[in-house]
């Protein structure tokens, strides 16, 4: 359900507002000069949606040769023939 206020009537029944709110889910638009410039809902608690804590898998760890350094540049050969 939607309610449609002028923002002064909003001012003179904003308590009215806040309880249908709450208690019944609705919707307000506020409008200046017969235009919709705001519209007020029901705040959604982030404690509905689950919380994901996301662990690496172990099976897809990276696995680098012996000796390799990653930190190491590149040589000429080790670079592909396009990038050289």
């Amino acid at each position: 359900m939607m309610i449609a206020v002028d923002r002064h009537e909003a001012k003179r029944r904003l308590s009215q507002l806040v309880k249908a709110i709450e208690e019944e889910g609705v919707v307000v638009i506020l409008h200046r000069n017969g235009q919709p410039v705001a519209e007020i809902r029901p705040h959604v608690s982030s404690t509905l949606r689950p919380i994901r804590h996301l662990v690496p898998d172990p099976r897809l760890r990276a696995i680098l040769a012996p000796g390799y350094d990653p930190a190491e540049p590149a040589s000429e050969e080790e670079w592909p023939e396009e990038c050289r």
